[in-house]
């Protein structure tokens, strides 16, 4: 029986995907749902599986652009198993093996006399004429023997061996390393020619503006440092940063909701949830997969998810509705090395925050100048609804949170005030 296997649908308004790489051979047996072929779209990378056992026969072309629901291979299911034959990599692999190996062959066999000891680095720079060795061949003499039984070496052997070596520096070329000119060029994949045209759009049609502040890590870094152990026991999941900045950034939104807002023709849309965005760096560009409702995950449900999604997105298994929707991202450049930058927006959504590099530095704590695990923080926002005001209020109260995460579990509000009704 032919069963056809069609491109899958990979999701809303995708009109068109990439048929980026086949995992198979034509004519290969494959099992029912082994991943045969990865499809690119311009929101994610999707596996093509295999419906049937069987023999499969590749219709499409590596690197075609197809429609949702056109025909990619068949299998053939009454063929019966064999032997899978190699991943493409492997067949240029063994092409290359036997040419290596030919050229082992053509070489002269090992002598009798060389299954002694190598001999030192320092036998292969002693220079002998072509005689001369045929004689140490057939007396099955080594260099060592040549000149321990000769003489000793002077003065005048070290300064002629000098400047032998100054010369060989002075007209060899190659020792400074030949200069290159040449040029490789790939082709964008769907998912980066997608990701340019939204970063350039997000230029052209928002009024972005970045605010800047700062946040001492001390205290965080003293609870991972303490608590680390327990929460790994207990939850199977290590405390990261990005935690206390999902947590802290939805009480912050909670205070300031027209951060975590949208506009939609001539309204502002308001969601009453939080979805947040998390970008994550792959080999096929910057992706950003949602935490759905974060608001009502502890910080342990929010460490598992960020880890199931960092992995999806890394194995190329991230799904449209993973990344889909979303009223705020966080990205983190601090994992590169990064100070300070201006992050983009990601659209429709109005504002990002953004993360960096933890570094110890100088600043005046009570009148006095102490070292601090310092990190900058920036809020690029769209200005079209977002003023100076909610925005710059908005990254003080990341700021007081993340300095004082105790606050989080009032709100963003201080403790004391709530105490006292004020």
């Amino acid at each position: 029986m032919i069963i056809e296997i069609k491109i899958p649908e990979a999701g809303e308004s995708v009109t068109e995907v990439e048929l980026a790489k086949w995992l198979v051979n034509d004519g290969d047996y494959v099992e029912k749902d082994q991943e045969v072929a990865e499809i690119e779209s311009d929101k994610a990378t999707l596996p093509l599986l295999a419906s049937e056992s069987g023999k499969i026969s590749i219709i499409e072309k590596e690197g075609a652009t197809v429609k949702p629901g056109t025909v990619a291979c068949k299998i053939d299911t009454s063929a019966k198993p064999k032997k899978p034959s190699p991943a493409p990599e492997e067949v240029k692999d063994k092409e290359s093996k036997p040419k290596k190996e030919a050229v082992k062959d053509k070489q002269p066999a090992p002598d009798s006399s060389e299954t002694k000891e190598a001999a030192p680095a320092e036998e292969s720079q002693v220079k002998a004429t072509p005689l001369a060795r045929s004689m140490m061949k057939e007396k099955n003499l080594s260099v060592n023997d040549i000149i321990n039984g000769l003489r000793k070496i002077t003065s005048e052997d070290v300064e002629a061996a000098v400047s032998v070596g100054a010369a060989a520096e002075i007209t060899s070329p190659v020792s400074r390393g030949e200069a290159s000119r040449e040029e490789s060029s790939s082709r964008m994949s769907t998912l980066r020619r997608k990701l340019s045209e939204r970063l350039v759009a997000v230029k052209n049609e928002t009024a972005m503006l970045t605010t800047f502040n700062e946040a001492d890590m001390s205290n965080i870094m003293e609870i991972r440092k303490k608590y680390q152990k327990k929460f790994t026991e207990k939850h199977g999941v290590k405390l990261g940063l990005m935690s206390f900045f999902v947590k802290a950034a939805i009480k912050a939104l909670e205070l300031y909701p027209l951060v975590n807002s949208r506009i939609e023709g001539e309204n502002i849309v308001t969601p009453g949830y939080f979805d947040i965005g998390i970008a994550v760096q792959t080999d096929k560009g910057l992706m950003v997969p949602v935490i759905r409702n974060a608001e009502v995950m502890g910080m342990a449900e929010i460490e598992k998810k960020i880890l199931e999604l960092a992995e999806k997105a890394r194995k190329n298994r991230i799904t449209p509705d993973d990344m889909a929707g979303g009223t705020f991202t966080i990205t983190n450049g601090g994992i590169f090395g990064s100070l300070l930058s201006t992050p983009l927006i990601n659209p429709p959504q109005s504002a990002i925050l953004g993360m960096h590099n933890i570094v110890e530095r100088p600043v005046a704590v009570n009148g006095k100048v102490e070292i601090r695990q310092m990190m900058y923080l920036a809020l690029s926002y769209d200005h079209r609804m977002v003023d100076g005001r909610d925005s710059v209020g908005f990254l003080v109260k990341i700021k007081e949170m993340i300095e004082n995460p105790a606050a989080m579990l009032t709100g963003g509000h201080n403790p004391a005030e709530m105490l006292l009704d004020i």
